[in-house]
């Protein structure tokens, strides 16, 4: 990501930070929306899981600054999806409700600029996340072929 393309992720957030929680039920309604066999995946409240994903966006934009410092943790969370069921496929449709939930609250100023540095830094991670799932597999399927 480029560092004018970080500002932007970050300062448009802090136009929506106080009220994420209220944003991201807005976005699990948009997701279920978009895919209601999502709904299977989440075992908490919609309010508890709005709430998780508050505190984890609030880390992750703070850390665009310094992506060396949270890429572990984005790995991490990659893993941890891959082992609730999440797919390929799915995180197309998560990036489709943030970006719909981040216009819809930032309204006129979810610019294209805003929109493109959001949908680069989503890009960054959900790739990140997609690679670290992807050995996930990789350690299973190598870890089932030792024991047969």
């Amino acid at each position: 990501m480029m560092p004018s393309q970080i500002e932007l992720v970050q300062s448009s957030f802090q136009l929506i930070k106080q009220d994420a929680e209220s944003a991201m039920m807005l976005f699990y309604d948009r997701l279920f929306q978009l895919d209601p066999s999502l709904r299977y995946m989440f075992r908490n409240s919609r309010e508890e899981q709005a709430r998780k994903l508050a505190h984890v966006l609030t880390v992750v934009v703070k850390g665009l600054s310094c992506p060396e410092q949270i890429l572990p943790a984005v790995e991490e969370l990659g893993r941890r999806h891959a082992n609730y069921g999440v797919q390929a496929e799915h995180y197309a449709t998560v990036g489709a409700a943030l970006l719909w939930t981040l216009g819809a609250g930032l309204g006129d100023r979810f610019t294209p600029e805003v929109r493109d540095a959001w949908a680069s830094a989503y890009l960054l991670l959900s790739s990140t996340m997609q690679r670290a799932a992807a050995e996930v597999g990789t350690v299973d399927t190598f870890a089932t072929a030792q024991h047969a």
